[in-house]
């Protein structure tokens, strides 16, 4: 670690340099987020998870930013080109663009028409015309005109020197500084159609004539523009008006009026033009398009939190179909662990006597297996097979269950060590069912960007989207807790301190020794040492003989919670089912250097529910009945809906006709929204009305406004849609 980033990162982000020191030093010994957040408190004075984070990434970025510059510096000393005033502007940046500006002009490149210029003795006449003294440049030049190094007359020779002092121009730093802050505050993103891509472009058509100031464009708009360009459909151009760069280089560079001057003012607008211009903007395109890959990935990540926190159905045996026409409906009796006990094909959706024999296997089957809940895949013929469900009469729940990224799991390895034997349909309708059961322990077997729930995923940096979704699976993971003796390999692989071999070992060893009796058998697995077993041992769950294993409790605690309980006269099981026990205990009693108060609340609470699931408690939907297709819709209409996606211009909202609805931002409520992650969530249910309907290109516009706001549950409480 190195101690010299903590001030800086501390003055960012408003936080002492102890908490900053804090976090680094633990880092680098290994704790993760979770960890930090739950259990180091008292190090890292209450930061949540989010700082953590930042910090994590910002010691990162500053420990590349050094990795740079020393190289740099190596490749200085190697090519003789180090001098002390080179090396303490080197030290003096602070940031990746001033780092390359300063050592732009040194950096080895491809032969320029510069360089060209240079090794034809050019240089001199440069620095002559740079002087400004108002000297005739012909005369300057006509000591260098020589035939045997391609100099064959004075234009050639100023035209020269006109490269060199150019490329200088381009080079500068300071210059360079002071016009990429222009590109960024006095910028126009124009966007216009390709030739020729009027139709094949549609997609794109809001964009065919675009141009608005840089600083305004929002994220998703410049990641659709630069998608449009990608795909050939849209020219674009990022840029202020170039007589104002001009300006710029003529303020820091033109010094006279003379005819030596007029040299360097055609070099200037030469330089601006080919060299500057191109430059700044590829720069500033990389900076707009981090600033949108960040704002997506932000976005995204959030919507991914509130999909695997969604609500869980529980322990309870569930009939699981996955619909379709023409094929059936593929059906499957998962008991309460999830395990498949049966599965069969039904068709429930063509001729009456299919109809009617899929009905009596239903039935038969959901009282042979005591199902207690029907859940139904939301694709292809899910409403329909939803109101087949329904007529049966059973008194069952039937809930309908978002299938985005069912069929991919069901291809994958986790899929085919699960279940060798059956077809890719039969483990599809397996995931629909379980997914109800439990979204989270179901969900983490996928590839977070094929749930769908971000924008332009594909697009965005995906070295920093897989990072910031590895974060989130990991909070959610570790904020719900693990069965460590009935948790899947992939579920154990996001507890913190694990990752995929330790909970491979985990399970094999479950495998070949049963289940773990306590969290400090765990350290018989194979390759789990002290440290893992530290970053891990609190987030995972064991119902055996010490009731504080089934809690967060971390084990490092235990001997102060039987000090708790032997204080007030009672065993620790009576603490945690007691209350009047649990209030007679003073924390002050317990405080000492490594434990304070917030670690000392946090263990109370633990003990006051025990092994609680934060996660909000399910409750059934249902769509409005007869609206199963974008035909059924009329403007006006008010509908329930589920959200399924959240971005920066709104939320997309699923009403039951297999294609999602559009709330703009500005429909989202009767005020004025910044965010709309300030009303909206995904799995929230909402109330919406049928603003407009484009048979033609498939849309739906929905408004909140005047139509009320969430009609039940919260964020995460959309994980099964249906009634009874």
């Amino acid at each position: 670690m190195n101690e010299a980033y903590c001030p800086r990162i501390a003055g960012e982000l408003s936080l002492s340099v102890a908490q900053v020191a804090a976090v680094a030093k633990l880092v680098a010994e290994g704790a993760t987020v979770p960890f930090m957040a739950r259990y180091r408190k008292e190090a890292t004075g209450e930061l949540d998870e989010v700082a953590i984070a930042t910090i994590r990434d910002r010691l990162e970025d500053l420990a590349e930013l050094d990795k740079r510059r020393a190289a740099m510096l190596a490749s200085l000393v190697e090519r003789g080109l180090l001098t002390p005033e080179l090396q303490a502007a080197l030290d003096a940046a602070q940031d990746q663009a001033r780092l390359e500006d300063v050592y732009l002009p040194y950096r080895p490149k491809r032969r320029t028409r510069a360089m060209l210029a240079r090794e034809r003795g050019l240089e001199p006449l440069a620095k002559a015309l740079m002087l400004q003294q108002g000297r005739d440049p012909r005369l300057l030049a006509k000591p260098f005109v020589d035939a045997a190094k391609d100099v064959v007359d004075l234009d050639a020779a100023l035209a020269g020197a006109r490269d060199i002092i150019a490329e200088a121009m381009a080079e500068d730093p300071r210059l360079r500084a002071g016009v990429r802050e222009l590109f960024l505050r006095r910028g126009r993103f124009q966007s216009k159609v390709a030739k020729g891509h009027e139709e094949a472009g549609a997609t794109f058509r809001d964009w065919f004539a675009w141009d608005e100031p840089l600083r305004s464009v929002p994220g998703h708009r410049a990641l659709a523009m630069f998608r449009g360009e990608t795909e050939g459909h849209l020219s674009l151009r990022l840029r202020p008006a170039e007589d104002d760069v001009l300006d710029l280089a003529r303020r820091a560079f033109l010094r006279g009026k003379g005819p030596d001057a007029l040299e360097v003012a055609v070099a200037l607008a030469d330089g601006v033009k080919r060299l500057l211009g191109p430059s700044m903007e590829a720069e500033t395109r990389a900076e707009v398009k981090a600033r949108a890959d960040a704002e997506a990935i932000r976005v995204f990540a959030a919507n991914l939190r509130g999909l695997l926190m969604a609500a869980p159905l529980g322990q309870k045996r569930v009939l699981a179909l996955d619909p379709g026409f023409r094929t059936g409906a593929k059906l499957t009796v998962l008991d309460a662990q999830g395990a498949l006990v049966h599965h069969a094909t039904i068709y429930p959706t063509t001729s009456p006597a299919q109809r009617q024999a899929a009905a009596a296997t239903v039935k038969d089957l959901c009282a042979r297996h005591k199902v207690e809940t029907i859940a139904i895949g939301n694709g292809t013929a899910g409403r329909e097979t939803e109101a087949f469900a329904r007529e049966l009469g059973l008194g069952l729940p039937v809930v309908l269950v978002n299938e985005a990224g069912a069929s991919i799991y069901s291809a994958s390895e986790t899929a085919r060590r699960e279940f060798p034997d059956l077809d890719l349909t039969v483990r599809g309708s397996v995931s629909i069912g379980r997914r109800l059961m439990d979204p989270l322990a179901e969900l983490v077997k996928l590839d977070p960007k094929s749930i769908g729930v971000g924008q332009y995923q594909h697009d965005v940096d995906q070295a920093g989207l897989r990072r910031a979704l590895d974060d989130v699976v990991m909070s959610c993971v570790n904020a719900v807790g693990v069965d460590v003796n009935t948790a899947s390999q992939e579920l154990l692989t996001h507890v913190s301190g694990l990752g995929p071999v330790l909970a491979k070992n985990i399970v094999e060893h479950r495998g070949g020794h049963g289940p773990f009796p306590t969290r400090d058998a765990l350290k018989q697995v194979k390759r789990l040492g002290p440290k893992a077993f530290e970053q891990a041992a609190g987030f995972l769950r064991v119902r055996g003989a010490e009731p504080l294993d089934q809690s967060a409790v971390h084990p490092e605690r235990y001997a102060l919670v039987k000090r708790m309980a032997r204080d007030v006269k009672c065993a620790v099981p009576e603490l945690l089912a007691d209350p009047a026990a649990r209030a007679r205990v003073r924390l002050e009693d317990y405080l000492d250097q490594d434990t304070g108060l917030p670690t000392l609340k946090d263990i109370l609470a633990e003990l006051d529910k025990p092994g609680r699931d934060p996660r909000a408690g399910f409750s059934a939907f249902a769509f409005a009945e007869g609206v199963n297709c974008i035909e059924d819709l009329r403007l006006g209409m008010e509908l329930p809906g589920l959200v399924t996606n959240v971005t920066k211009f709104g939320a997309f909202v699923d009403i039951g006709v297999h294609r999602d609805g559009m709330v703009h931002v500005s429909q989202l409520a009767d005020r004025f929204v910044a965010d709309p992650a300030e009303v909206v969530s995904v799995g929230r249910e909402v109330l919406v009305r049928v603003v407009e309907v484009d048979l033609q290109r498939g849309r739906i516009a929905l408004s909140m406004r005047g139509a009320g706001h969430g009609v039940g549950g919260g964020a995460g409480s959309g994980a099964g849609r249906g009634g009874a």
